[in-house]
């Protein structure tokens, strides 16, 4: 028997070992080629080739990057906090690989199916704020403290929003876990009801992860290269890939909330054949395609007007939606595990045959 016991818990610890290595090694992969597509759609956008020389296509550039970055000497300031210093990006990069433990690729494709999944999340992206302040404290510069905190600020502003979104979500899912929240039926006007909240949240993620017209942090004219102004070689490119890599998880999140997560769009049953990982990767292709495309048609904000839209337009917003939305959920008697009959039915209607039966 213990022999027994012994097998299975060896046969745990290998899957999860072999699934972490995967998703790790995979996110690496995307972080290094969302690099290119961003040069290459943003070039097309704009009429230049893009990256094109390093490889064919193009395609060797990002290993390119990686090589140039590896090989040059990090240089730490005279008067920076050593520690705290090297301690900073790590923190970052870290933070945005180990939230992936909760994020479904498909049905029970998932590390850690554990039941507050989305509270797991939130907490995670809420420590990033950690490692931008340490950074700009560590550096002993004015400008790199500046940057951390204009970067602190903003994070924390949007934050305030995005919990609120999330508990509009939750209230018509009826679970913390990711998974149920995917798998949760949702009529077709609790859908048109969310839609509002979906293009706040994706407006709100383009500002937690400092990206433009949110890139606020950086400003050559102002504070130059924000908190990391003082960070060179490997310890650079740790930031540079914790942002890119917190780009696809909040565009993973938004598609595990709003988007159907790995099921096939707008509930089309024929197109069920399809690898659910397919779907979930095309998604959020999609979001990351916005991040690019918001970054090569808007024009930059300033301090003031961002700390306005959160807290004077997307706060209010947002608490006015939780409410209406719990009324309505109320009113029509849909709140999860008391929908009637008509209700059920209606709810389930766009959801393909294969996956009710799992349900």
């Amino acid at each position: 028997m213990m022999e027994f016991v012994l097998w299975i818990w060896g046969f745990w610890i290998a899957r999860t070992v072999v699934f972490t290595l995967l998703v790790t090694v995979g996110l690496l992969l995307a972080v290094a080629y969302l690099t290119y597509a961003e040069r290459k759609v943003m070039g097309a956008m704009q009429r230049r080739q893009g990256p094109m020389t390093v490889g064919p296509f193009g395609l060797l550039q990002p290993i390119a990057d990686g090589i140039k970055l590896f090989s040059k000497e990090t240089i730490i300031p005279e008067q920076a906090h050593r520690v705290v210093f090297l301690m900073a990006p790590m923190i970052l990069f870290a933070l945005s690989l180990i939230a992936w433990v909760v994020i479904p690729f498909d049905k029970d494709w998932v590390l850690a199916n554990i039941n507050v999944g989305i509270l797991y999340l939130f907490a995670i992206s809420s420590m990033g704020v950690y490692g931008v302040v340490m950074a700009g404290w560590a550096s002993n510069s004015r400008y790199a403290f500046l940057g951390a905190l204009r970067s602190a600020s903003q994070m924390v502003s949007y934050e305030v929003s995005m919990g609120l979104i999330i508990v509009c979500v939750l209230l018509v899912a009826g679970s913390l876990n990711l998974q149920e929240i995917v798998l949760a039926p949702r009529p077709f006007w609790t859908q048109v009801l969310l839609f509002p909240m979906f293009i706040v949240f994706t407006i709100s993620i383009l500002a937690e992860t400092n990206r433009a017209p949110f890139d606020l942090p950086e400003g050559e004219s102002e504070i130059t290269g924000g908190f990391m102004v003082e960070y060179s070689a490997m310890t650079f490119a740790l930031f540079f890939l914790g942002e890119y890599a917190n780009m696809i998880l909040m565009s993973a999140i938004a598609v595990t909330l709003f988007l159907g997560g790995w099921l096939p769009p707008f509930g089309l049953a024929f197109l069920s054949f399809v690898p659910g990982i397919i779907w979930f990767a095309l998604k959020v292709a999609f979001m990351l395609f916005v991040f690019i495309w918001a970054r090569a048609t808007l024009p930059r904000f300033r301090y003031d007007q961002l700390m306005r839209l959160g807290w004077k337009v997307f706060l209010p917003l947002t608490l006015v939606w939780v409410v209406m939305t719990a009324g309505l959920l109320m009113t029509f008697n849909a709140l999860p595990g008391q929908n009637d009959g008509a209700y059920a039915y209606e709810s389930t209607a766009n959801i393909p045959a294969n996956i009710k039966a799992e349900q």
